[in-house]
């Protein structure tokens, strides 16, 4: 038995010992951290920076007829659109077969600069498709956003405040009403990656001031909880890679005691959402060549088994698994050239383990969601066949897999 496997059941059982059960697991609702912000050919007329990165260009293809994009890892489906609405059913439908409950939308706000008011459009179509597949969506909020609209002279450092309002009524007036949103004790939750520019509690008083006491979020921001936050989530801890002596890499040693010592925190505090993570690796260009924000390893799929256990078996209400599709940190969990639905068949494993014993998909399941995908391709134009994948989406999402497959396999060569 490898090591990690070791170390892991050293875990469970500690967790078993202290009281935790698949009891206690039940009431858990497992999202996943989702970019909206991937700009592609031929739905757009160029490539997003998020596949470019300035340095990279999709236009150039591999041998393998992989196009150069900025990323270790290729996406199954190649590079995509966050607007396109066959990625975004290809999406559902793999959360939907893997256990995936939700997304949490990394959110820029609605602002139109920069890329913002591109990513919250595509965010809002995004919505759209969690709706028609049964799951539940929610935002976390970057207040970098702020800085960077100061920068730009787009916004004054003394309207910012007021404009913090302005999205926070965004979102009340767009989405925290929608039965889709998920609440946490009847609130909606809102997550904000930091913060970064906001960093005190009286500010983000201020900038929650404009909800009424009977629509309050279930607030919670990054790793140390605000005064005002209900609790924190924790994060990969990238930047203890940079202490001296590391080389730039995440010991197993520093990331439990990083774990262990947010557990510790997280008791005192009223919630807390804990994440799960298979792996850190970005892409991002440093001067040394190395990766910019440290590497964090897969370790075969240890790293996402371990944190994900540890999450399912803690007393968090929600479980975040960091991130779907995040290629430019090597952090997604959505099917690639290089794992395939590896990621994906451990969230069934572990949501058969300790939440939902009659869980009823494997991983031989998931290749009915790319299926889909390539015959919405190539029946893109076909009015009559069209309607027929509307009807046979409608069955997948409803668990009616089997009548589904019995349709596509009725449709034209």
């Amino acid at each position: 038995m490898k090591p990690r496997s070791v170390y892991l059941l050293l875990i469970l059982c500690v967790l078993m010992v202290s009281g935790f059960s698949q009891a206690s697991a039940s009431s858990k609702t497992i999202m996943v951290y989702y970019m909206p912000w991937f700009g592609a050919k031929p739905f757009q007329d160029t490539w997003g920076w998020h596949w470019t990165m300035d340095r990279f260009n999709p236009d150039t293809t591999n041998v393998l007829g992989q196009r150069q994009i900025a990323s270790w890892y290729y996406p199954l489906i190649g590079p995509y659109d966050s607007s396109d609405p066959a990625v975004l059913e290809y999406h559902m439908l793999l959360m939907k077969l893997s256990g995936i409950d939700g997304v949490i939308v990394d959110w820029y706000g609605s602002s139109n600069i920069l890329d913002y008011g591109v990513n919250n459009r595509a965010t809002s179509k995004l919505f759209e498709f969690t709706r028609k597949a049964g799951l539940k969506f929610a935002v976390c909020y970057e207040d970098q956003t702020v800085q960077h609209m100061i920068e730009e002279n787009y916004l004054s450092a003394s309207n910012a405040i007021p404009h913090a309002q302005t999205e926070m009524r965004y979102l009340e007036s767009h989405w925290f009403a929608d039965p889709s949103y998920l609440r946490l004790n009847g609130r909606p939750l809102l997550l904000n990656f930091g913060p970064q520019y906001f960093m005190l509690s009286s500010n983000w008083e201020a900038i929650l001031s404009v909800f009424a006491e009977s629509n309050q979020p279930a607030f919670f921001n990054e790793d140390n909880r605000l005064s005002v936050s209900l609790g924190a989530f924790n994060w990969p801890p990238m930047w203890l890679t940079q202490a001296p002596g590391t080389g730039g890499v995440l010991s197993d040693a520093a990331l439990q005691s990083y774990l262990a010592e947010f557990d510790q925190k997280a008791a005192s505090w009223p919630s807390y959402i804990s994440s799960a993570f298979p792996r850190f690796h970005d892409i991002y260009q440093s001067q040394d060549g190395r990766n910019h924000l440290g590497y964090l390893g897969d370790h075969h799929g240890d790293t996402l088994t371990e944190t994900l256990s540890r999450a399912l078996t803690n007393s968090s209400p929600v479980v975040q698994i960091v991130t779907w599709n995040d290629f430019g940190e090597g952090s997604m969990v959505e099917p690639t050239d290089e794992y395939g639905y590896r990621d994906l068949s451990i969230i069934q494993n572990l949501r058969r383990q300790y939440l939902q014993p009659d869980f009823p998909y494997h991983t031989n399941d998931l290749g009915i969601a790319l299926r889909f995908y390539q015959l919405r391709r190539q029946f893109a134009t076909n009015a009559v066949v069209s309607a027929d994948l509307d009807q046979i989406f409608t069955n997948l999402v409803s668990g009616k897999v089997d009548t589904a497959e019995d349709q596509m396999n009725q449709l034209p060569k």
